[in-house]
């Protein structure tokens, strides 16, 4: 019933965008739209302690899948409609079976009504990313992981009304209340009910962010992000974030004390400090760090994997079902406290296609991921590509926890 609700929404969408254009002198109307088509390899760590021979999180170790991704639009003087609906079909395969998957989603949609050269007011399902950083994004409360460093990504806006303002180019305000996260959010959603501030300033080589954002029962969420462009080339930037977590797994150092899942954590700050250098073919390398203070220490981490693998040896018991699956679950978005974050990549703006290589540290732990994306134009229409990770450290190392390697091979068609 719900898919079939999905669907529904989804041609009333398609109806409503062709009586847009059927009256185009009222409503001019434009889209576009993507198909992608690809194959994706997971090897597993066969000895993992989190996640002993694949029975506490059953990851596909093949899938197959299809998926397109449109980009509609109609506007007049005052009022823009615009929306992303999402078709997906996938079939996982892995040593327990195959399972199947269809949806249809919008990841984006949006109602937007300028009152005047000033004010705005929109609704709708919008995506509030902003900061200049590649790795992660700690002055945001809602994208910490902004998708940049995987480019097959599809993010999904918050369901959101906000009015904007704005005196010139440089300076804008909004508010925004926050209904829910969007689609596919957890439940209970954290940001349902909540209200988010920004502001941004811009000057001629210079930009400075601020981000408040309240939950109804956590404390108030603090970010903030800059960049200054110092000569032609080099880009200098930094983002911070001052928050607490909900229902977050605390490891004591001591591993005779067991896991402590805390309704908030402690109030952390989160900095990240980067810089790019863009060469004369348009080919940019990035560097960042990350001091992550809601990870674990050295003696934190080491706790936590010595207890998922007491767990792990006396697993499928059913005492240690609970220890795993609340090591896996409640656990923070990352599990160290400071990150080295390299990137490569291709001039964007090249025919042939782009490339990006990206290397990631953890420092805490010594563990460290290479991945990489290219992808290959054949033509205006038909594009090929690649997805590789390879993670290093072993079985007690963050990268390495759950696989070793994995690969995605696919197509995409562009139109019209």
């Amino acid at each position: 019933m719900r898919h079939q609700l999905k669907i529904s929404w989804f041609l009333l969408l398609c109806i409503w965008y062709i009586s847009a254009q059927a009256n185009e002198a009222v409503w001019p109307a434009s889209w576009d739209g993507t198909i992608y088509a690809y194959s994706n390899s997971m090897n597993l760590t066969g000895n993992s302690v989190l996640n002993p021979a694949n029975y506490m999180t059953n990851l596909a170790q093949r899938s197959d899948a299809a998926e397109a991704r449109f980009n509609l639009k109609t506007e007049n003087d005052s009022l823009q409609l615009t929306a992303r609906p999402i078709l997906l079909t996938r079939q996982d395969r892995n040593t327990f079976g195959v399972t199947d998957k269809s949806e249809a989603y919008f990841s984006q949609w949006r109602m937007r009504w300028k009152a005047n050269d000033t004010l705005v007011l929109s609704g709708g399902r919008e995506l509030l990313n902003w900061g200049p950083a590649q790795f992660r994004s700690p002055s945001n409360p809602y994208y910490f992981n902004n998708g940049r460093s995987n480019p097959m990504s599809e993010l999904s806006g918050m369901d959101t009304v906000r009015l904007a303002w704005s005196s010139d180019v440089s300076t804008s305000v909004y508010m925004a209340r926050i209904f829910a996260s969007g689609y596919g959010h957890t439940e209970p959603d954290p940001w349902s009910n909540s209200w988010l501030i920004k502001a941004d300033w811009r000057g001629g080589e210079s930009a400075v962010g601020l981000a408040l954002a309240k939950q109804e029962q956590e404390s108030l969420f603090i970010g903030v992000h800059a960049q200054e462009t110092v000569a032609d080339a080099w880009l200098l930037y930094s983002e911070v974030g001052s928050y607490t977590l909900s229902n977050v797994l605390l490891s004591p150092a001591d591993v005779n004390q067991p896991f402590l899942v805390t309704a908030e954590s402690p109030r952390r700050t989160d900095v990240l400090a980067g810089a790019s250098y863009t060469f004369e073919n348009g080919h940019t390398l990035y560097a960042e760090y990350l001091r992550y203070d809601h990870g674990y220490d050295a003696a934190e981490n080491s706790a936590y994997f010595s207890r998922a693998t007491s767990a792990a040896s006396v697993f499928p018991t059913n005492s240690s079902i609970p220890v795993l699956a609340t090591a896996l679950t409640a656990a923070p978005p990352l599990l160290g406290r400071d990150y080295l974050y390299l990137v490569w990549q291709t001039n964007l703006m090249e025919s042939a296609g782009f490339t990006r290589m990206m290397f990631t540290y953890n420092i805490t732990d010594s563990s460290d991921e290479l991945s990489g994306y290219s992808e290959y134009t054949m033509n205006p229409h038909l594009s090929a590509f690649w997805q590789a990770t390879i993670n290093y450290g072993g079985t007690r190392r963050e990268f390495a926890r759950l696989f070793d390697q994995m690969f995605t091979l696919g197509v995409k068609v562009a139109f019209p």
